[in-house]
């Protein structure tokens, strides 16, 4: 039988990371995609076959077993051409046509535009990848080859490709651990996306390449005989820094490539951890280490599994460098990831290492897809849950807690258990009460003040919490427990939302039956249901609008035909502070015989619907809003109470307002997150809270919002039940 385009070389891979392979079925996956490929081309010409088998060596390189080996041959067969995965099952196995099925794009279904259709399948791969990490590592491949031969192609489409792949295939080779497949996908989209920056970079750094060697040689020359001399076991080599990571380090620190010192890296195996720490020692010894560019991931290892020392040292002539050390073992799974970690057995089952079980975070890709709206909310989820920058918070108990950037305290306290976040009245950073907006930095110690008696979450936290995690068990807290509030709350948003925006069309938007009939496509049973969603934030009322415009294209063309399309237009596009004329309305205040002018409420007193207020015209400023009794407006000269107007409050119901509250009490344990619960026991947001200690006595200084006048009375009637609290005033 003669074996073509590349079989013979897939075959030598395989075996040299397998001997034991089972190469027959190989060959019939082979045979069939030749088959079933008979006739398709790819843009250079030749043969389509030459891509799968080209996908299968990158992943017989990555020593992956032979169902993966055989999806990979197999993985555009089902995409195009006219074979099914009912096919691939009954002439291979179940496994084989799971793999290809979660690789297979979804062209074939209806989908409101190419985008959606995109989306679709970002979401059906993911949710692949949460059942078998292998769909994952067979899409990467073919993105790698794709990626290799992509000169073909055209600028736009090069240009959408490559950075797509920096968004979401090279984060995701990233989080798996694979780094020789995250640094070449870096490195070709970098080529494509910046063709001028990239061979400039490959020219100079090759001018240079013999002067590095030579640096190379010294330093391991040296460091060998330090290592000799306690007769440990090793393998020492140096490597240059791949093109986009030097990039990045340029844009980032605004630095010149001869600016750009640490260009190599040299990396020292050995057997034990133990021997690793020797290492360093004896690297620290030689060089002076740069302080701050020490990481330990042996201790704390990356969430996708990277162990190994880090340390930039200044090295002999006066030039830093980076040393990595690590053990052979961890080597292994530095480079080739969760792969490395992937054991199958050779009778069609499959089983995983311990360690492949610590990936937890493949564990959220199945929340993520229970919890999101649609598919661009999935997508935006886990770009944010798996792909942004991460901190590292440590808990009381000194347990390690990974979170993305930006996230707060509420984000800590659901990532630990949804029952700590459900409770928490407040919370420590390093023993330090903070507000729930704080920011974690890595290496806060966070501590959560929980009260068994707290009302739950309110829909405020939604707005404090940046985990897709915590916005889901908060929605599902005031689902289950604030129901007729969250219908109500989301009935008012969703008329409010379509008057102000679509006024001429209710009797479209508001229609009961198109409401009725449009829930199961946003994936609700009935319009309470719906209604709740929107009051919990789960769907947007613009998102409910969008998709009733593309389900009733036909009432709205007919409301068109009864008005002129100027009038339509106006109407559909309406700002929400549409107003009679000669009358202004901004922020919930309204404004007689007033034009365009910018309305601000005053720093001094704050007033909120209530309050007797005033405005006064500033110098190029507008109108700053003031309470009547404000010292400032009190103290004005008769010359600047000329610069007084009526103002009143008008339309502010849906719109929440700053206020300073002072609380003086005794210093005893816990009376700040006695007052700190009862605030959010309230529902009222806490915005930021300083406590200070004199003679005795707690000293509060609370920002916090509320809606009105009565809100706020009652939150500080509240406030002053408490045991030991003297004063509660506003400022």
């Amino acid at each position: 039988m003669s074996h073509q385009v590349g079989f013979d070389d897939l075959i030598k891979v395989v075996l040299e990371n397998n001997p034991q392979s089972d190469t027959v079925m190989i060959e019939e996956a082979y045979e069939f995609a030749r088959e079933m490929h008979d006739g398709q081309y790819r843009k250079s010409g030749e043969p389509y076959i030459i891509h799968p088998v080209n996908v299968a060596i990158i992943l017989a390189d990555l020593g992956m077993d032979d169902n993966a080996i055989a999806a990979g041959l197999l993985h555009d067969v089902v995409e195009d051409t006219d074979c099914s995965s009912l096919d691939l099952e009954r002439k291979f196995n179940k496994e084989v046509a799971f793999l290809v099925e979660g690789v297979t794009k979804l062209d074939k279904i209806q989908c409101h535009s190419k985008e959606e259709r995109q989306l679709e399948s970002y979401r059906k791969m993911f949710v692949a990848m949460a059942q078998d990490i292998r769909v994952i590592i067979i899409k990467l491949a073919d993105r790698l080859h794709n990626m290799r031969t992509m000169s073909f192609q055209s600028p736009e489409k090069q240009k959408r490709i490559a950075q797509e792949t920096l968004e979401i295939y090279s984060p995701l080779a990233d989080r798996l651990g694979i780094i020789k497949l995250k640094w070449e996908l870096e490195d070709l989209s970098l080529r494509y996306l910046e063709p001028e920056i990239y061979y400039d970079l490959v020219e100079r750094i090759s001018m240079k390449r013999q002067e590095r060697l030579e640096y190379i040689d010294e330093v391991i020359r040296d460091l060998k005989r330090e290592m000799d001399a306690v007769h440990l076991e090793y393998e020492i080599g140096g490597r240059p820094k791949h093109f986009y990571s030097i990039y990045r380090k340029m844009v980032n620190k605004h630095k010149d490539l001869d600016e750009i010192y640490d260009l190599i890296a040299i990396r020292v195996l050995v057997n034990t951890v133990q021997d690793c720490y020797i290492v360093l020692g004896l690297v620290h010894s030689l060089w002076k280490p740069v302080p701050g560019r020490i990481k330990d991931y042996i201790a704390m290892p990356k969430p996708n599994l990277y162990q190994s020392l880090h340390t930039t040292v200044i090295g002999p002539r006066g030039e830093r460098f980076e040393i990595q050390i690590r053990t052979f073992e961890m080597h292994q799974i530095a480079e080739y990831g969760v792969a490395a970690h992937w054991l199958y057995k050779q009778n069609g089952g499959s089983e995983k290492t311990k360690d492949a079980n610590q990936l937890d975070w493949l564990q959220k890709l199945k929340e993520l897809q229970q919890d999101a709206v649609d598919s661009k909310e999935f997508l935006d989820n886990i770009k944010l849950e798996l792909f942004s920058d991460s901190v590292f918070v440590f808990s009381p108990a000194s347990e390690v807690y990974e979170l993305p950037t930006g996230s707060s305290p509420l984000d800590f306290a659901y990532r630990v258990h949804t029952e700590i976040g459900n409770q928490c009245v407040g919370a420590k950073v390093n023993g330090k009460i903070v507000p729930f907006d704080y920011e974690l930095q890595t290496g806060d110690t966070v501590e959560i003040l929980r009260s068994k008696n707290s009302r739950g979450p309110n829909s405020n936290w939604l707005k404090l919490v940046k985990t897709p995690q915590a916005k889901n068990k908060i929605r599902a807290w005031l689902k289950k427990n604030k129901r007729e509030e969250n219908l109500k709350a989301g009935k008012d948003a969703f008329e409010h939302y379509v008057k102000a925006h679509h006024a001429g069309a209710e009797s479209v938007f508001l229609n009961v039956d198109n409401i009725n009939r449009i829930c199961s496509k946003l994936g609700y049973k009935t319009s309470d249901d719906l209604y709740v969603g929107i009051g919990v934030g789960g769907v947007s009322a613009m998102q409910v609008v969008n998709r009733m415009r593309d389900e009733f294209k036909a009432a709205l063309a007919e409301l068109e035909t009864q008005d002129s399309a100027k009038e339509v237009d106006a109407q559909l596009n309406a700002k929400s502070n549409r107003r009679g004329p000669g009358k202004k309305n901004i922020g919930g205040i309204s404004i007689q015989g007033m034009g365009d002018v910018d309305v601000k409420f005053a720093n001094c007193c704050k007033p909120v619907p209530g309050d007797p207020i005033v405005g006064y015209i500033t110098r190029g400023s507008g109108i700053t809003v003031h309470h009547r009794e404000c010292k400032n407006i009190q103290s004005l000269s008769d010359k600047d109470r000329a610069r007084l107007i009526d103002v009143n409050w008008e339309g502010y119901e849906n719109s929440v307002y700053e206020v300073q509250i002072f609380v003086e009490a005794l210093d005893r344990p816990k009376i700040t997150p006695d007052v700190m619960a009862l605030i959010n026991d309230s529902h009222v947001h806490i915005v930021s809270i300083t406590s200070r200690v004199k003679e005795h006595m707690a000293l509060m200084e609370i920002t916090a919002e509320v809606s009105d006048l009565q809100e706020l009375n009652i939150v500080m009637e509240k406030i002053n039940a408490i045991p030991d609290v003297f004063t509660v005033r506003r400022d």
